[in-house]
This record gives structure tokens, C-alpha cells and sequence, in this order.
């Protein structure tokens, strides 16, 4: 029985009729022989010329300073801390599903994993912008680094900007090893593959002289768990940490112990909702129809939809906390000024993105549908910018006193960065599709193994010899 469930489930994970050799050379052509299309350099050319204005909006600060942003005396933080809580947002579905799926032995993350993980990074360096920004004064950045020194100086460590500067850098870190430490069995594979002299020396110098041999694969596995290990946590600390920058304030309407399983949940929402937008295109132009499943997309949907509930009942909590605190001021802030206020249109537009819309997903015919997926998504990606907005600008610009009430505008700057951040995002991930596998082939390999061998029971032919569960990376 266990062995037709495992059987049945894989079908559902991937199309039928591939062999090893198959599935190399369907992953690796897409690197090594498959013609640089028309439509890809469009999009890296449109992509590039987006990330331009990221360029031209830092050149800008930093020449003249952070006042040619919209931020004034009431909202002391805008965009750039929007943005910032956004990026990192998105870059938790990666982890997710990467290390706590590996745990959880969920085999539907194998086609996904790689793509997600390559996600996670681009979205960690867009985020670290904005902190190194927000500072100023940027020659004294690596003043936020515990660096010995003759003048004694330390890093402020009760201040917010230094908790993420750690949460940033430990993610950034910890995402990273893990991701590459998947990619030597396919590095080693393009090696082996490829014609070009120079690609071969350059994924041979990556795959770290991988061989395939039980010793490696016996290391790889033991590592790659460490890892997966060591980034299950981070998932929950560093969105945690992100929300006490604003849990641990006394301003109504962040001083909340909901903030941190409220700010996981909404990261994991968005971060899922990304994953969605990028494999829908991706499992088209490249033909991993048979490889990026239904199934796979389902699932999306279906965590998508679990933690849209959470992040669904944290609003409804926020409001219910603010009317019985009985406190005038966080009462206010809560649901008075969100609902009433000059900025009420955003938290309206918030519900519907965040709150209505993905009710969708109740329905298989829709989590089923790619269309559907994909809009709910974007409807998602909107709502979670939006979350991030009205938590902190609409705290901000009501102070305690009149006299301090203010309305924000985001300047053209503001705009062009976070224009700028999704140009380089997408250029990012566009040339990470074409030098490196977006699905592991290793993985795919070895989910194969183990369809024939519990399916079918006729694969130890297939094995050459490999009593582990890893066909070898280099052997096709």
C-alpha cells in the first residue's frame, strides 16, 4: 500500500515516460544548447532598463542624502522600510521550501526547490539595499558590524537597524550555503556535459571536483541536511526579528504580540505568492510542463490559501485588540484611522487583496487553474506591500499631539527605487534561468529512483551499481 501511494504521488510530480538521461538532458539543455530566444533578451533588456533607475535613485541618495525621499518628521519611516519588510517577506518561501519540506519529507518541493531558493536570494539583496541606505551617512555603514577597534566603538545593540543587519546577513549567509551546496551534483553534471572550454572549466572549478562517489554523496546528504537544519529556524527568527523593529516601539498600533506569528505567516504568503508568479512563466517558455506539475501548483495554492488565513485573522485580531485595550489612542490608530482615516482606501484594498480574494482557493477547480493562481497571486503580492503600508504609515502620521499630524508622499525617488528593486530582481532571475539548472536535477533523479523502485521494482539496472538513493550526477 505504502509503495502505491509513494508510486502514485510521484506520477503526480512528474510526467511520465522519463529516464535519467532524460530528465539531464531536459534540465541541462536549457543551460547548455537551448538557443538564447527573442523573448529573453526583450526581457532582460526591459529588465535592465528598470534596474536603472534603482541605479540612478542610490547614485542620487547618496550624493545628496536621504531628504529626497517623501519621509518627513511624523513618518520617519516610509518606502524604504516598506520595501525592505517586503523583500524579506518574499524570501521566506524559499526557505520553506527548501529546508523544512526536505525535513518534512514533502516530495512535491524537488521541482520547486532550486528556483525558490535562487528567489530567496535575489529578493534577501534587494531588501539589504534599504537598510544601508536608511542609515545616511553610508561611508559609516560598517559601523552596524561588531568590528574590533581602537576608538571602542560597538554596534548599538538595542537598536532595531542592528537586529536586521544580523537577520539579514545570518539569512543571506545561511540561504546561500544551502543553495549552492544543492548545486554541486549539477554543476558537476555541466561539467561533464558541456562542449565549451570555458564552461567546462568554470562549472568544474564550482562542482569542487565532484565524482559521484558514495563518500560524496554520503557528505553532500549529511551536509545538505545541516543546512536544511540550520535554515528551519531562521524561517521563524528573522521575519520575528523584523517585526520587533516595530513590536518592541510604544506607538499605537505596533506595540502587539501578534506582530511576530502575524509577520512569519505574511511573509510565507507572500513568498509563495511570488513562487507562483515565477513558476507559471517559467514551466511555459521552458517546457517543464511535465516537471512543474499541477500538483505542484495546487499545493502553492493550498499554503497560500493556510497562511492567508493566519495573516486574514491577525487583521481581524488587530482590530478586536485596539477596540478592547479601551485605550483612545491605540483604538484610534487600529481601526479608527485605518478604516476612516486619508489613507483608508489602502486598508480597504488591503482586505480585498489579502483577505477576500484568496477565499478562491477553497475551490480545487480553482487552485487548478493557472490563471486564477496566477492573479490571486499578484492580488497577494499588492495586498502584502499594502499590509506593510498601512502598518507603519498609517501609525506614523497621527502622533499624540495635532501638531504633529502629517500626511506622506512618496517622491520619485521612492518610486524609482522600489521600481529599481523589481528590475533587478527580475534581471537577477532571468540570467540565473539560463547559467544554472532552475530544478535540480540530482533530486529529480532521485525522486525517479524511487518511484521505479517502489513502483516497479525494475530500476537496480538503472543504477549503475549506486546502492544509495542518488543516481550519479555525472554519469549522463
Amino acid at each position: 500500500m505504502a509503495a502505491a501511494r509513494y508510486d502514485e504521488e510521484t506520477f503526480e510530480l512528474m510526467g511520465p515516460g522519463h529516464t535519467y538521461a532524460s530528465l539531464t538532458e531536459k534540465i541541462s539543455s536549457i543551460v547548455l544548447t537551448r538557443p538564447i530566444s527573442r523573448g529573453w533578451l526583450a526581457s532582460v533588456g526591459f529588465a535592465g532598463m528598470i534596474a536603472g533607475l534603482l541605479m540612478a535613485a542610490i547614485t542620487a541618495v547618496i550624493f545628496f542624502g536621504v531628504g529626497l525621499w517623501g519621509n518627513n518628521n511624523t513618518v520617519s519611516w516610509a518606502w524604504d522600510i516598506i520595501n525592505f519588510v517586503w523583500w524579506i517577506g518574499i524570501g521566506h518561501a524559499g526557505t520553506l521550501i527548501s529546508a523544512i519540506l526536505l525535513l518534512l519529507h514533502q516530495n512535491w518541493r524537488t521541482s520547486i526547490n532550486r528556483y525558490a531558493e535562487a528567489m530567496t536570494l535575489f529578493a534577501v539583496a534587494q531588501a539589504g539595499l534599504y537598510p544601508l541606505l536608511h542609515i545616511g551617512r553610508h561611508m559609516y555603514a560598517y559601523w552596524m558590524l561588531p568590528i574590533p577597534n581602537s576608538m571602542g566603538l560597538w554596534p548599538q545593540f538595542r537598536s532595531p537597524l542592528i537586529w536586521d543587519v544580523f537577520a539579514i546577513s545570518t539569512y543571506m549567509t545561511v540561504s546561500l550555503l544551502f543553495w549552492f551546496v544543492g548545486l554541486v551534483p549539477d554543476l558537476a553534471t555541466l561539467r561533464d556535459k558541456a562542449t565549451n572550454i570555458w564552461a567546462k572549466r568554470i562549472y568544474g572549478a564550482l562542482s569542487f571536483g565532484w565524482r559521484g562517489s558514495a563518500l560524496h554523496w554520503r557528505r553532500y546528504t549529511q551536509l545538505y541536511l545541516l543546512l536544511a537544519g540550520l535554515s528551519t529556524p531562521l524561517v521563524l527568527s528573522v521575519h520575528t526579528i523584523v517585526s520587533f523593529d516595530f513590536a518592541s516601539g510604544i506607538t499605537p498600533g505596533w506595540h502587539s504580540t501578534i506582530f511576530p506569528p502575524y509577520f512569519v505567516a505574511g511573509a510565507v504568503f507572500a513568498g509563495f505568492a511570488m513562487t507562483i508568479i515565477l513558476a507559471i512563466p517559467l514551466r511555459q517558455f521552458f517546457g517543464l510542463k511535465d516537471l512543474i506539475t499541477m500538483k505542484h501548483m495546487e499545493n502553492m495554492g493550498k499554503v497560500m490559501l493556510a497562511t492567508g488565513l493566519i495573516v486574514f485573522y491577525g487583521y481581524i485580531m488587530e482590530v478586536f485588540f485596539g477596540w478592547y485595550s479601551a485605550n483612545e489612542y491605540e483604538s484610534y490608530m487600529t481601526f479608527v484611522s485605518r478604516m476612516t482615516g486619508p489613507y483608508a482606501p489602502s486598508w480597504y484594498a488591503l482586505i480585498i487583496c489579502n483577505g477576500i480574494v484568496p477565499q478562491i482557493l477553497w475551490f480545487k477547480k480553482a487552485r487548478t487553474n493557472l490563471t486564477v493562481l496566477f492573479i490571486v497571486s499578484i492580488f497577494v503580492s499588492i495586498g502584502m506591500w499594502l499590509e506593510r503600508f498601512v502598518i507603519i504609515v498609517t501609525s506614523l502620521h497621527r502622533e499624540f499631539i495635532p501638531a504633529m499630524w502629517s500626511y506622506y508622499n512618496p517622491t520619485i525617488v521612492d518610486i524609482s527605487m522600489f521600481l529599481g528593486t523589481m528590475g533587478l530582481f527580475t534581471l537577477m532571475f532571468l540570467v540565473f534561468c539560463r547559467v544554472l539548472p532552475v530544478i535540480s536535477i540530482a533530486e529529480m533523479k532521485e525522486m525517479l529512483y524511487h518511484q521505479r523502485i517502489h513502483g516497479h521494482g525494475d530500476a537496480g539496472h538503472e543504477t549503475h551499481g549506486n546502492g544509495h538513493g542518488h543516481a550519479h550526477a555525472g554519469a549522463e
